[in-house]
């Protein structure tokens, strides 16, 4: 028990890019693992900056139990001024924890374990809250979340054939437009009023405050992908289904759903959780859109890291310090 492995974020990357069904299922059995008690996922706690105020580092910590049963923390820096530079606006590592003893296992670089368990999340939601007839996806915002669920999405939902990228730098939305290109008609817009009637639409972005208006309808059936939040109007999520992972965690830190939940006095908008989803336990009104709003769990982060530890340990390609733990025995 006193060695400690590192994963860098190329071993990771690799693993996960040969891993996506096994990504997959894991983000789905964690949630339904989480909706069973399963786990302990509390608030995540944000390190904000008065010289910077839109950006932040989060702590999310968290223990899954089950056949993963390790604890583990992500630590995410979202600087979104990196993005005019040149360079992703998000840096993660992931700490993991044996369960049985509390001593520290492994550190892996984790922006692409953070961006797969994101994808994940929503190609599930994808796959489960769909319209039947589902076949265009529009992508507002176009960086590495957005590319990620462009990766996990046309598994989940087969039958699409057409993207529609929007972003305000034109440039990245092009690039997202020739990910895309590999497996669907993907072409750019620079109206957001086109991007929003599609059958599925993905937020991806780092908005801070809602610009799609309570004047937007969204049409009954139409899925709506929130996953970076803060993009909606709350008005419109009264009028519409409304799917979170986790309900506690979702209604902070103003994003949409909170504002809803301000604006209304009450969570009665909410139909419930993607684990009740999958369970069966959850039917929205086909009468209406619905709207997936995932606050990002770090028990999602600990199934997936795990994972990847276990494949880079069986590669060769962690790498080992031996004796890291100073003191082994008591005396």
């Amino acid at each position: 028990m006193s060695e400690f492995y590192v994963v860098p974020g190329p071993v990771a990357d690799r693993v996960l890019r040969a891993s996506r069904t096994t990504v997959a299922e894991l983000v789905r059995e964690t949630y339904l693992l989480h909706e069973a008690g399963a786990s302990i996922n509390p608030d995540s706690y944000f390190l904000r900056f008065p010289d910077k105020p839109n950006s932040r580092v989060i702590a999310l910590p968290g223990y899954l139990g089950g056949p993963v049963d390790k604890i583990g923390m992500k630590w995410i820096a979202s600087f979104p001024d990196n993005v005019s530079a040149g360079r992703p606006r998000a840096s993660a590592v992931l700490l993991l924890n044996d369960h049985a003893t509390g001593y520290p296992l492994a550190c892996l670089e984790s922006a692409g374990i953070s961006a797969a368990r994101t994808a994940a999340s929503a190609a599930l939601a994808a796959r489960y809250l769909k319209p039947a007839d589902a076949r265009t996806v529009s992508f507002v915002g176009s960086g590495v979340i957005a590319r990620t669920i462009a990766d996990y999405l046309p598994t989940a939902v087969p039958e699409l054939t057409d993207a529609v990228v929007h972003d305000l730098v034109p440039a990245s939305g092009a690039n997202l437009v020739r990910h895309l290109g590999r497996s669907l008609d993907a072409r750019f817009t620079e109206s957001l009023d086109e991007a929003l009637t599609a059958d599925i639409v993905v937020f991806a972005t780092t908005a801070p405050t809602p610009y799609v208006g309570p004047d937007v309808d969204f049409r009954p059936g139409q899925l709506v992908l929130n996953i970076s939040l803060r993009d909606i109007a709350p008005e419109i999520l009264l009028r519409s289904n409304n799917v979170l992972d986790d309900i506690d965690h979702c209604l902070k830190a103003e994003t949409s759903p909170h504002l809803a939940e301000r604006l209304s006095g009450n969570r009665e908008f909410i139909q419930g959780t993607i684990g009740g989803v999958v369970r069966g336990e959850v039917d929205p009104d086909p009468g209406r859109a619905t709207v997936f709003s995932p606050f990002g769990l770090g028990v999602l982060d600990i199934a997936v890291g795990s994972f990847v530890l276990e494949q880079a340990r069986a590669s060769g390609e962690a790498i080992v310090i031996e004796d890291f733990i100073g003191e082994v025995t008591r005396w």
